[in-house]
């Protein structure tokens, strides 16, 4: 893949074949299941976030999540700002 460098070569081989893999609407079920199960375990435990392989496959939020829980992932806390008042600093 002429432009990229070799990690970002793979990244890119392996999001389309998962997308390829993946037609928006189809069942997953069986051992293609538990193969993109794995699939989306390692890239979430390699610090990617559900929106991020959401949108890589082309699936919903909610898909992922579901397949991941399913898949035995502890799934990370929620990012960003919290509300109420800030600690006080020592």
């Amino acid at each position: 893949m002429a432009g990229y460098g070799s990690a970002a070569a793979a990244r890119v081989h392996r999001e389309e074949g998962v997308t390829e893999t993946l037609k928006k609407g189809t069942r997953v079920t069986g051992a293609d299941r538990t193969k993109l199960a794995s699939e989306l375990q390692k890239r979430y435990s390699a610090g990617e976030s559900i929106r991020a392989l959401a949108s890589s496959t082309g699936r919903s939020y909610g898909f992922i999540h579901r397949i991941l829980a399913e898949s035995g992932v502890t799934l990370r806390s929620r990012g960003g700002a919290t509300r109420g008042r800030a600690k006080a600093k020592s």
